[in-house]
């Protein structure tokens, strides 16, 4: 029973429309299902990922309008990475963010990858981080646009960095339960007086498959609000293991969500000690369970529990403009 690597990543956005610019129009990624939060029906749920939606590619966004700013700091999924190619690609991206005048950084190495770090229009921290022909999770497929060819598309999340105030907790929650393996470390950005920052690893490995945590322990806790991370998914193959896991998760006593039906997957949600928000999500059924593959995202999709509900829905949700 071993964990896949990255499924989705869950973030918050206090503009929906300017975010759908960003990721689609700026980012070149495809929208791939708009719903709404399955908690709150009346906020948008949008999901961002490569040309057919697969698990590991999903960046998604709850839309709550008028949502205060992220006070960054512990507790938190501090950085989120999108997978590119090759180095070509992040030279590519880096010409694109200065036309842009979007803010980034410089074409630095993280963990023994050629990283390129940028912000979206509400904060969020992202970092481009190049395959360069490494082995391990296989990359999505390139959705490509217009100004963006395929061999320069974001093809997957890379890895997520998680920003604890104390490493144990964290660490041990993520080996001795999740059953990752602890494969290195590299020295912190911010100051060499930092602890380095560990690398985690489990599945194949590779970029899709890792977690970074970094110590800060002279920072307050996160406040979340717009552009900051929800949570983080990791993959589960079949719904036979994730019997199993929540089975494992019970019998470890963690407090969690049990099962949850998501219709496009099965999730289970957990806190690790730092309180960092997990979750455990199947690669099946996807998201061409309702919608054809070539209409990805172009409806309002409901799951079957809230179809009976959809012209109430309907009618509270705001007028939402994606072009």
């Amino acid at each position: 029973m071993e964990l896949l690597g990255l499924h989705h990543v869950s973030l918050l956005t206090g503009k929906a429309e300017e975010n759908y610019r960003f990721y689609t129009k700026l980012l070149g990624m495809r929208l791939v299902k708009k719903s709404v939060n399955q908690d709150n029906t009346q906020s948008y749920h949008l999901f961002y990922g490569d040309a057919k939606g697969s698990p590991g590619t999903e960046v998604t966004f709850f839309d709550i309008p008028m949502l205060g700013r992220t006070h960054q700091g512990v507790s938190s999924i501090s950085s989120t990475s999108l997978r590119v190619k090759d180095t070509a690609a992040l030279h590519f991206w880096k010409k694109r963010l200065e036309e842009k005048r979007i803010k980034h950084g410089e074409i630095i190495k993280r963990a023994g990858r050629d990283t390129l770090a940028l912000e979206d229009t509400e904060g969020t921290k992202i970092i481009l981080v190049a395959d360069n022909g490494e082995t391990g999770v296989a990359a999505g497929e390139p959705w490509e646009t217009e100004e963006i060819p395929a061999q320069f598309a974001i093809v997957g999340l890379g890895p997520v960095t998680l920003t604890v105030a104390e490493l144990k907790p964290t660490a041990e929650v993520i080996t001795s339960l999740m059953g990752f393996t602890h494969i290195g470390s590299y020295p912190s950005l911010v100051s060499e007086n930092l602890p380095d920052i560990e690398v985690y690893a489990t599945g194949e490995g590779g970029a899709g498959a890792e977690v970074h945590i970094e110590t800060r322990p002279e920072l307050p806790k996160e406040r979340l609000g717009r552009g900051g991370v929800h949570h983080v998914a990791f993959r589960v193959p079949n719904e036979g293991e994730y019997d199993a896991w929540a089975e494992r998760i019970r019998q470890a006593r963690v407090p969690n969500s049990g099962k949850v039906d998501r219709h496009y997957f099965k999730a289970l949600y957990f806190r690790e000690p730092n309180g960092i928000l997990f979750e455990l999500s199947t690669d099946m059924p996807g998201f061409d369970v309702d919608e054809p593959l070539e209409a990805l995202g172009e409806n309002l999709s409901l799951p079957p529990f809230l179809e009976p509900e959809r012209e109430e829905i309907e009618s509270k949700l705001r007028p939402l403009e994606l072009t």
